[in-house]
């Protein structure tokens, strides 16, 4: 049997003697306390708080959560005060006991109200000490693994409250390891039968494909090792519940789900992950559409990993994780990796991130908390935040999709097919026209309406919920910046060569293919694309192409005479952006400004930000406005005005009135009489805000009126 002398043993790891006295002291104040208590099983009551701290010493947790684990049952099982433990252990302990302790009965209406009830109090003191959580998983864990003498009945209410509940905590929390067993012990409690068939299942197909798994494991190592690459690759198995839920909502029979092979490769830094990914999809054929990087783009709760699937030998699926040590730990520990970092005296970021997140989940529950009926409308609250439910619409056709909880009207389209999302320009839901960001609900029909010309928005990113909908528009993104970075590449280089009185189309194709031999580039859009998002200058590229065709140039003090401005309009896409320090207008006098990975940027001439640039000729570019422009463009206006009611209203209608749109309105109050108005217009030219202004100005109450910019 497991003892305090094993736990203090196994704390020597990580705690100092000090501490590990006073969690000894703490194991012998509850045994004490709970002398001749037993549990159902016929063991002794301290056996409970001995092994939830035993869980919590797997995860690094601190002396103080510790002794909260050895106390947690002693404010209610005993005769013992919240005063009494605070005297004699601290009150941070005491604190985190009377949050983690089952709370006193009180008489409600029925049981569930009463778990509503506690689980509310808990997440006040949850929002105290975080600790609280962690210390009420572990106890949560034991009690699941010993469910065994307890009537089916009560183990079958225990469990689904631990799957609707503390499970899904855990996983909210990133704390895997426990999540995992507390999935599978319910599922064992609630489907004894069905959990005892897949886990004998699953034994007996582990055994027949042992040698299989063996060689993809040395294959990938040894892939791994010829490269030089520091990683150890590891298998990985399902669990229980995940392969019950895999077959019950896809479908698919055990011989499917259990057909592909799981592996894991741990190394040293992220940099490694991803030289790692290189190796294993030169080594095996990647799915298309099946690589995910929570690296770069975390879960919500801290976990960071690569995931890529691939064709293995004969065909058969291989799913690999890829992630650094730290991040490891952190998937298994989640939040309580703050404290298994906090132990050695490091502050690692991953940790750091993943506590901050969970005090900020926290901080949402206590509001859901404040704007809940009662505590039963508030526990459904949290039910919803921790595991949305799906929602289904329709088609104009009648079939039903199905879409997680806050997917939108753009989620919809990617998920009928790519090609229809990147071209949606509207829809109409119940056929009344919506916006794109509308959020879906249930029984809703969505017929989308597209155009052949239509392109992606970069905004759609800042409200899509699905994966698929997110990876393909940043890939549609990315190849409609290639096209337009090489047509301006183009212009930008036809423009350097005009001044020398050539053009790429006149020049030979050997000096072409001699530099692009020079610079290690596939092909002429590379380089050209490189120019248009400002990596490399026109006028030396252009220099070089010159010096490659004649073997000489104009002499490097000299400047080749210039030629006209590039013509904007303002239609051009994402590698010609217009300055927000300044707002420049169709009108304006404009300068660009070649900046890199985003290409020209458009600034008014007299714009202060520019002045550090204009020692620097081949950052910068003569620009002129087309004569066909058919956009609006922000500006920025400032008003002084004399306050008085329905001020909004009548700049709204004026503004209006000519033909314009206000983007945002801010009023700031100086006294009394005097107020100041920030207005952001959308505006065709500069005519057109002169004109704005004019009418403006005819208020008798706007006493004065500036165009804001640098």
């Amino acid at each position: 049997m497991f003892t305090i002398d094993d736990l203090a043993d196994r704390l020597g790891g990580y705690l100092p003697q000090s501490e590990i006295q006073q969690v000894k002291r703490a194991f012998y104040y509850a045994e004490q306390a709970h002398d001749g208590q037993r549990r159902r099983s016929g063991e002794p009551y301290v056996t409970h708080p001995l092994a939830v701290a035993n869980i919590l010493a797997n995860m690094h947790m601190d002396h103080q959560s510790l002794m909260a684990a050895m106390l947690h049952d002693v404010i209610e099982d005993t005769g013992v005060g919240k005063e009494a433990l605070a005297e004699q252990f601290g009150k941070p302990v005491a604190e985190l006991v009377d949050g983690v302790s089952k709370l006193t009965q009180i008489a409600f209406e029925d049981k569930a109200v009463a778990q509503a009830e506690n689980f509310q109090k808990m997440v006040l003191a949850m929002s105290r000490d975080i600790r609280v959580i962690i210390v009420k998983l572990a106890d949560r864990l034991h009690n699941m693994r010993t469910l065994g003498a307890l009537r089916p009945e009560k183990k079958r209410r225990i469990a689904r409250e631990t799957l609707e509940i503390y499970a899904r905590i855990a996983s909210r929390l990133g704390i895997n390891t426990i999540r995992v067993e507390l999935e599978d012990l319910s599922f064992q409690a609630l489907h004894p039968m069905r959990a005892e068939r897949i886990k004998r299942a699953v034994s007996s197909a582990r055994g027949n494909r042992r040698s299989a798994i063996r060689q993809i494991q040395n294959n990938l190592q040894k892939s791994l090792d010829d490269e030089g690459l520091s990683g150890t690759v590891v298998g990985r198995q399902k669990h229980l519940l995940s392969i019950y839920k895999k077959m019950r909502d896809q479908r698919k029979s055990f011989a499917e789900i259990m057909d592909v092979f799981g592996f894991r490769i741990i190394c040293e830094d992220v940099d490694s992950c991803y030289r790692i990914l290189g190796v294993v999809h030169n080594l095996y054929k990647p799915v298309p559409g099946r690589f995910k990087d929570y690296i770069a783009i975390p879960k919500a709760n801290g976990y960071q990993s690569l995931h890529t699937s691939l064709f293995g030998a004969n065909g058969m699926p291989i799913e690999v994780q890829i992630r650094t040590r730290e991040m490891e730990a952190m998937a298994n520990n989640g939040i309580a990796a703050h404290w298994l970092y906090k132990a050695g005296q490091t502050q690692h970021p991953i940790a750091e991130g993943s506590h901050a997140r969970a005090r900020s989940w926290i901080k949402g529950l206590l509001e859901m908390q404040r704007h809940a009926g009662d505590s039963l409308e508030f526990i459904e609250h949290v039910k919803n935040d921790l595991f949305p439910d799906d929602i289904y619409v329709f088609t104009p056709k009648g079939d039903i999709m199905e879409l997680p909880q806050g997917a939108t009207v753009i989620d919809f389209a990617y998920s009928v097919h790519t090609d229809i999302g990147n071209s949606t320009i509207a829809c109409r839901i119940d056929r009344h026209l919506a916006p794109l960001s509308t959020r879906l609900e249930s029984g809703q029909t969505l017929d989308i309406i597209t155009a052949p010309g239509a392109r992606p928005n970069l905004a759609w990113l800042n409200f899509v919920a699905t994966a698929k909908a997110r990876s393909a528009i940043r890939h549609a993104l990315k190849h409609q910046q290639h096209t337009e970075a090489v047509q301006l590449g183009r212009r930008l280089l036809n423009k350097s060569l005009a001044e020398f009185e050539t053009s790429l189309e006149e020049l030979p194709d050997g000096p072409l293919a001699t530099l692009l031999g020079e610079l290690g580039l596939k092909n002429e859009d590379v380089l050209l694309e490189s120019i248009g998002l400002g990596t490399r200058v026109a006028h030396v590229v252009a220099r070089r192409l010159l010096d490659l065709h004649h073997g000489e140039v104009a002499p490097d003090g000299e400047r080749p005479r210039a030629h006209g401005p590039i013509v904007i309009s303002g239609a051009e896409g994402m590698v010609i952006k217009f300055a927000r320090c300044c707002h420049p207008l169709p009108g304006d006098p404009v300068i660009g400004h070649l900046s890199v990975g985003k290409g020209i940027v458009v600034h008014r001439a007299e714009c202060r930000n520019l002045g550090e640039l204009k020692g620097d000729p081949d950052k910068l570019f003569a620009l002129e406005w087309s004569d066909d422009i058919a956009e609006d463009f922000p500006v920025a206006l400032r008003l002084e005005v004399q306050s008085r009611r329905g001020l909004v209203a009548e700049l709204a209608g004026l503004v209006t009135d000519a033909d314009a749109n206000i983007e945002r309105i801010g009023i700031e109050e100086r006294d009394a009489r005097l107020a100041t108005v920030n207005l952001t217009l959308a505006v065709r030219n500069r005519v057109h805000l002169a004109r704005i202004i004019k009418r403006l100005r005819n208020l008798s109450h706007v006493e004065r009126i500036t165009r804001l910019g640098n």
